[in-house]
Order: C-alpha cells, then sequence, then structure tokens
C-alpha cells in the first residue's frame, strides 16, 4: 500500500502553508475576523478544487486518448452547505463545459462516467459522505 504525506504550517493566526510529497505549497487562509489574513484560499475550498480537477483530469485524458477535440473545457462547481456547525457539505453539483463543434455526445458522457465510477479518487472518498451530481453543456462557438 502506497503512503501519502502533507505537512502544514501556521504562518500566523490561521493562516497556514502545507505541501505535500509533489513539493509544492499552497496558502491556506480566513477572513481577518477569525484572525485570517484572507490571504490564502479556504480549506474547505480546496475540497471542491480538489474534485473537479481530479474528475476534470479524468475527463480530459479520456477524451484525449479517444481523440475528441475540445476547443475549451472548464467547470462550474456548486455546493450545498449544512447551516449548523461543522457546516459540511450536504450537496456537490459539477457541470461540466465543453467547448467545440460537432463533439461527440456519447463519448463526452461515457468520460464523465468513467470518472465518477472508475478513476476519480476524490469523488470516491466524497460521494460516501454526500451526493455529487454530474451534469454537461456544449457551447458551440
Amino acid at each position: 500500500m502506497a503512503t501519502k504525506k502533507a505537512f502544514v504550517k501556521q504562518v500566523k493566526g490561521i493562516t497556514f502553508v502545507g505541501k505535500t510529497d509533489s513539493n509544492h505549497w499552497i496558502t491556506m487562509d480566513g477572513p481577518e475576523q477569525f484572525g485570517g489574513s484572507d490571504a490564502g484560499i479556504r480549506p474547505k475550498e480546496l475540497i471542491l478544487i480538489s474534485l473537479a480537477g481530479c474528475t476534470g483530469s479524468d475527463v480530459a485524458s479520456i477524451l484525449s486518448k479517444k481523440r475528441v477535440k475540445l476547443d475549451g473545457f472548464e467547470m462550474n462547481i456548486t455546493a450545498d452547505v449544512a447551516e449548523e456547525h461543522p457546516q459540511v457539505f450536504t450537496k456537490i453539483h459539477l457541470e461540466h463545459v465543453f467547448y467545440g463543434k460537432n463533439l461527440p455526445v456519447k463519448e463526452l458522457e461515457r468520460a464523465i462516467e468513467l470518472s465518477q465510477t472508475k478513476y476519480c479518487s476524490v469523488t470516491a472518498m466524497l460521494q460516501k459522505a454526500m451526493p455529487i451530481e454530474h451534469s454537461y453543456r456544449i457551447v458551440e462557438e
């Protein structure tokens, strides 16, 4: 079994920096009213970006292997948040937006499905805690 490691260090107040085995640093912070400097992304927001980055990488890779040419690809992520603390996400929705002409719908759908059900480890972990919905749209420019 492989092991991954992370290192997180307090900078000041609730401002932290962290890195993982890849040796890339990221700053996490909170608002000034809670002791932060408002100088970095919120830790919980990283979860949404991680999910989109994971599934987006899968989808882009699968479509590339199938020689589907996109003019662009982006995702919009929304999450419902519980009102009571610890204010966890209760549902996440990812909208995949594909740019291009005459894109093969079945290939797009299959790439999203494979990411959801087989490849995206972030989806596999998070879907145990909440529903994750996916949709897509095609923008022909």
